[in-house]
């Protein structure tokens, strides 16, 4: 072992440990291992940079931008409504069609907003039909995963795949070489759960309800209150000097304060320490029987007559949303107090979603935690700013006012372009740049959100770790590593090569990124095939897609998305994704044996 290999070696532990540990945000360990390699002299100073030039990263950063686009025009919200209709009421059919729905959606989008895109449908259609929330949203969540080896542009260890075999000099694959596998593997795991689900699956008790226009869905899903209503603040009144907080109008009266008006000064969503002063006129949304008392209590002048919220021409911009934390969202451990929501979105928070559990009133000092989701008031543009938020996911679809056009023809026009481009044989960032660019040009994407699109997290993630693949490879690390592998399995039959690659990316993935874990392992994977006879295209399609096994623990951004609102623990995991894992990593391992090797 040369000093370099043990040098590199030791790099790519300290990386596992890291991304395990999570001592620092995955970009930031990322940038740091890139800059380390450069100055230990295991990578070139130009060659730590190569990643941000990648057509892996291109390619990335042009999937972000098609996704934003097709979500942002509404296409996808308007398909979900038929297909939630055609599933039904009975669960099995429930999950199977939603989850075929998400799989193949997730083929073509980030896994993670096609299941925020299907997930507040899916709640309102538990509380209506009562089936627990906690039996659909696995089932649901797993599928999205495994609709990411659908494509090669499904998922991020797939995208990167192909700038991975062309550093080893070999033939990429085309955008549906993996279809088949994703097929068969999408299929089985939602049979795995209509026919198994009930003995596997966490149950608790359902609700309610569900309705035709957003709004209204959202009113009836959560019992909103309905009904507006108006008081004045006359000179005498004792509400004078006191601050929404302080007059303790959420707590003692649960009543949410909509608008705040002096003369031709309308404030939507006051901050919890605006001071009322006299001649204001207040936009109380709550049940009549409050708003008396607290006109009572603060010598108001209450107006008895009142509006329904969808009459009242102060609301016609305005309404209620769903939003949901993402897993790691840097709100996460944070109260509403700490964020200031009211005054950073002029938005009124009015009931907090934790699991079954609906949390009215003032939640202003409860933590938030992943996966939480909440109903906020406001004006409709400024309840889009949580969607140019990347703490935030906007999961309802809200009308564009001013008669601004969403255009989803010309998103699915966009998206198909790109498509057809990468069928036709050009390269896939060229490909799904050129679809991204007609989006921008069509007005899809406004110039002013495009960099909003992409999750910079992401890309830096991936550029940073590019050149720790090129270290590996230089210094003779992988090869070192599959040396010692080959000893090991020497004179096995290749189908034991086959799992013990398939078992090395399942524990990698589980515990740091899985487009790390790809990066890491390609390049060991195919000097082993070089070593063995095997197709090592074989071995790093083999790793590419069980990066996406990842059942057996709540570490997949889909998954800790969906533990907080389905209530489930580790166990529930490992009970349902353990046996996943294992019909996952036979499956792959067949198909690759027989079609590949």
């Amino acid at each position: 072992m040369t000093p370099e290999i043990l040098l590199t070696l030791l790099v790519l532990l300290v990386t596992i440990i890291l991304f395990v540990t999570e001592a620092f945000r995955v970009d930031i360990i990322s940038i740091t291992i890139m800059i380390s390699l450069a100055w230990l002299g295991l990578v070139e100073p130009m060659e730590i940079f190569s990643g941000f030039a990648s057509n892996a990263v291109i390619s990335i950063i042009a999937v972000m931008i098609l996704g934003y686009g097709i979500d942002r025009s509404g296409v996808m919200k308007k398909l979900t409504k038929p297909i939630i209709n055609f599933a039904g009421s009975s669960e099995k059919r429930l999950i199977a069609v939603v989850s075929a729905s998400v799989g193949i959606t997730s083929a073509f989008m980030q896994n993670i907003g096609a299941t925020a895109l299907f997930l507040p449908a899916i709640r309102r259609i538990s509380k209506k039909i009562n089936i627990s929330l906690s039996r659909l949203l696995m089932p649901i969540g797993f599928s999205a995963i495994l609709g990411g080896t659908l494509t090669m542009v499904a998922s991020g260890p797939l995208i990167i795949l192909n700038d991975l075999l062309r550093q080893g000099n070999e033939e990429p694959f085309n955008l549906f070489s993996v279809t088949p596998l994703g097929f068969i593997l999408l299929i089985c795991g939602i049979l795995y759960f209509v026919i198994f689900g009930k003995y596997i699956l966490p149950s608790r008790s359902g609700d309610k309800e569900e309705s035709n226009n957003t709004q209204e869905n959202l009113i009836e899903s959560w019992e909103l209150p309905t009904a507006v209503h108006y008081c004045d603040i006359p000179e005498t009144s004792n509400l004078i000097g006191e601050s929404c907080e302080s007059s303790r109008l959420w707590i003692d009266f649960s009543l949410n304060l909509l608008t705040l008006r002096e003369k031709d000064d309308i404030s939507y969503a006051p901050w919890r320490y605006t001071r009322f002063a006299a001649g204001q006129q207040l936009m109380l949304l709550g049940k009549e029987k409050n708003v008396k008392s607290f006109a009572e209590q603060y010598g108001l002048n209450y107006e008895k007559e009142t509006e329904k919220f969808k009459e009242s021409k102060l609301l016609k911009n305005s309404g209620f949303a769903e939003i949901i934390i993402p897993p790691r969202s840097e709100i996460a451990g944070k109260t509403l107090r700490e964020i200031a929501l009211r005054k950073n979105f002029n938005s009124n928070p009015v009931i907090l979603l934790r699991g079954d559990k609906q949390i009215k009133g003032d939640f202003s000092d409860i933590k938030l935690e992943s996966g939480d989701a909440m109903i906020v008031y406001g004006l409709i543009e400024n309840l889009q700013a949580f969607q140019e938020d990347n703490n935030f996911v906007l999961v309802t679809h809200l009308e564009e006012k001013d008669g601004i056009s969403s255009k989803p023809v010309f998103a699915i026009i966009s998206f198909v372009v790109a498509l057809i481009l990468v069928l036709l044989g050009f390269k896939l960032s060229l490909s799904l740049f050129t679809g991204a660019l007609i989006m921008i040009l069509s007005g899809v994407i406004p110039v002013n959100e495009i960099y909003k699109a992409v999750d910079w997290k992401t890309v830096f993630l991936l550029s940073g770790l590019i050149p720790l693949g090129i270290a590996m490879d230089k210094t003779g690390a992988a090869n070192y590593i599959a040396n010692q592998m080959m000893v090991m399995l020497q004179g096995s039959h290749p189908i034991l090569l086959l799992f013990a690659v398939a078992i090395l990316s399942t524990l990698f993935t589980l515990f740091m990124s899985n487009v790390a874990a790809t990066v890491v392992l390609v390049p060991l994977v195919m000097i082993m095939g070089q070593q063995t006879g095997i197709n090592p295209r074989a071995l790093a399609l083999l790793v590419g897609v069980c990066a996406s096994n990842s059942f057996v623990l709540p570490t997949h951004q889909v998954n800790a998305l969906l533990m907080t609102p389905g209530g489930y623990h580790n166990k529930d995991y490992i009970k349902a994704g353990g046996i996943l894992t294992i019909i996952f990593m036979i499956i792959a391992v067949m198909f690759i044996y027989l079609f590949y090797v």
